[in-house]
């Protein structure tokens, strides 16, 4: 009965594959070939939005556009960099977001914008206001660097500075009887404080103080050079709002009022006769990445989101979400040490953190790639903290963004002990245990006992140490410094950078630069750029998501071979005769840590 409800349920979803799922994907490819084609025309002004967001990074599941994947910082700047020689595009108009940037985004976006403006090219930043919201500096620092900031009539300027609020779930925990059971190596170490508290500590306030100081003061001097004025006229100016677009424009703080479609029609006007505006996307499907020429290449592998043991993959193949699974990403870069084209490897590293074991073993990869000879240079994204800066510490040399948040160079983990609460709700928890005394000391049912906190607790403390040694053996540093500078503090790249933890303020371009600097490869000579890990095909992605149906692997084989697609039915089958992988990945706590 089972094996029938299973070949059911099989048929099914093969038959959702090919009714829905199958044409759609014909479809979209038929679309997006079409539009891949396309060149741009004479006379072309780019158009992109930032008002959707952006990620660090472009995934690299094909299906992730419709799960509400947009744009990545990454791929701003190669097409605008391809855009600087492109002698078609005259221009660039940016649409900015009322609300914040990723500060360490702003920052490599900003980069590219002033590459592409040095090409001779204009650039003209639109906002309809600015909000009293979040890194909404960072979105103004963008417009800064534009040839002209325009706002429209109606909007406000309401930009006077950077806040940040927390929620601290303390008391809310005590009056309904949950016990948070924690343990933080150490006191900087501020992600336990929501749990345990119900206001700031003197440490977490006084780290979270200095990093967003950081921030500020870097966009601001930053905006202040590409306006023209200084740092503190701008402060002053600013931060005597908030002002009407009138007001704005009087203080000099944006270039000229009119609505959208005045600037559209302004930047055409500058861009020459019969100027057309083209999108962003449009403009880089029509172009693909970057991949240069010659023998010589540098390898990029890339990685975003939290760091965790396993394999990519899942059930929803239109998830957009992003994660660094150790696996991937360990693979990747022992795929770029056997190809012996490449002669350095940048790894791209946004991650907030993750597990332990899982930054250990991409870590490991790094060292095998030293010791094959091939240098690494780490690019940091918007975080490389905690089990980002892990994974980063023994690279030949670190590049970051000014506003970068990094360090966190600690350890948190612990549980909820939840008997209380549920029993005030008519809901008991009971545990039964065999063997030995630990095999319940996670167990949501009561509090940890005193054996059980000492071996936890000896534990965090062993990690806290692995953690230190290796920052220690990589950044060259004795580890009674990076005791100090450790002990769980969060610090932005500017911060890292002046006490040892970075090497390089940049992004990307720097980055790679660096690479090629330590490969040794000429500066006369052109390299190439291999990717990793490679994205997955559409077919791919499918396996991936139904892999652990035999059944339904069967049906999808035989729509491969309805759609006489040899590719498909080898892919399919393949699929078949894999056994069912395990589903989940093995974290050491709830958070990146």
């Amino acid at each position: 009965m089972k094996h029938f409800f299973l070949t059911i349920l099989g048929v099914f979803a093969g038959l959702f594959l090919f009714i829905v799922v199958v044409p759609f994907i014909l479809i979209m490819a038929a679309i997006g070939s079409a539009s891949s084609k396309e060149p741009a025309p004479n006379n072309t002004v780019l158009e992109l939005d930032l008002r959707e967001g952006v990620t660090d990074q472009s995934p690299t599941n094909p299906f992730a556009a419709f799960g509400g994947a947009g744009l990545s910082t990454l791929q701003i700047v190669d097409v605008l960099a391809q855009a600087e020689e492109d002698a078609r595009v005259k221009g660039l108009l940016i649409r900015l977001p009322e609300a914040g940037i990723t500060p360490a985004a702003a920052d490599e976006i900003r980069q590219a914008v002033r590459r592409f403006r040095r090409s001779g090219k204009v650039v003209i930043a639109h906002a309809q206001g600015f909000q009293p919201i979040g890194t909404t500096i960072s979105s103004y620092m963008v417009g800064a660097s534009a040839s002209e900031l325009w706002m429209q009539n109606t909007s406000s300027f309401q930009l006077t500075g950077f806040s940040s609020d927390a929620i601290f779930l303390g008391r809310a925990f005590e009056k309904y009887g949950v016990n948070a059971q924690f343990e933080q190596r150490y006191e900087y170490k501020n992600a336990v404080n929501e749990y345990t508290e119900s206001n700031f500590t003197p440490a977490h306030r006084e780290a979270m103080g200095a990093w967003m100081t950081s921030i500020y003061t870097s966009a601001l001097a930053n905006a202040a050079q590409d306006r023209k004025t200084t740092p503190q006229a701008l402060r002053t100016a600013m931060e005597a709002g908030p002002h009407s677009s009138a007001q704005a424009l009087q203080r000099r703080l944006i270039d000229k009022i009119g609505q959208v479609e005045e600037a559209e029609a302004e930047i055409k006007r500058r861009a020459g006769r019969g100027a057309e505006i083209m999108e962003f996307d449009d403009y880089a499907d029509s172009r693909g990445e970057r991949t240069g020429s010659g023998s010589s290449a540098i390898a990029i592998v890339g990685g975003e989101g939290a760091i965790l043991t396993g394999r990519g993959g899942g059930s929803n193949p239109f998830d957009s979400g992003s994660a660094m699974m150790s696996d991937d990403i360990a693979r990747a870069i022992y795929d770029a040490i056997k190809d012996q084209s490449v002669k350095a490897i940048v790894f791209r590293v946004s991650s907030p953190g993750g597990s332990p074991d899982a930054s250990e073993q991409i870590l490991a990869a790094v060292r095998a790639a030293k010791a094959a000879g091939k240098p690494v240079v780490v690019s940091m994204g918007d975080y490389a903290a905690s089990g980002g800066y892990w994974v980063s510490s023994e690279a030949n040399w670190i590049v970051a963004q000014p506003s970068t948040l990094t360090g966190s160079i600690g350890v948190f983990g612990g549980k909820f002990a939840l008997a209380e609460a549920l029993g005030r709700f008519g809901v008991d928890i009971r545990n039964l245990t065999v063997g030995g005394e630990y095999a319940d000391a996670f167990s949501p049912s009561e509090a940890f006992d005193g054996p059980d906190r000492a071996a936890f607790a000896a534990g965090v403390d062993r990690t806290y140490e692995e953690f230190i040694a290796r920052v220690s053996v990589g950044r060259r540093l004795p580890a009674a410094r990076v005791r100090e500078i450790a002990r769980g503090r969060v610090w932005t790249g500017a911060q890292a950078k002046s006490i040892g933890l970075v090497d390089q303020l940049g992004g990307l371009e720097e980055a790679i630069a660096k690479a090629r600097e330590l490969a040794r490869i000429p500066a006369s000579e052109s390299v190439r750029f291999q990717r990793y890990p490679e994205p997955s095909s559409p077919l791919e992605a499918l396996s991936e998501a139904f892999g652990v149906s035999g059944e339904a692997a069967r049906v999808l084989v035989g729509i491969g071979g309805l759609m006489n697609d040899p590719q498909a039915e080898a892919a399919f089958r393949r699929v078949q005769t894999e056994r069912a992988r395990a589903s989940g990945a093995s974290v050491l706590a709830d958070q990146p840590y």
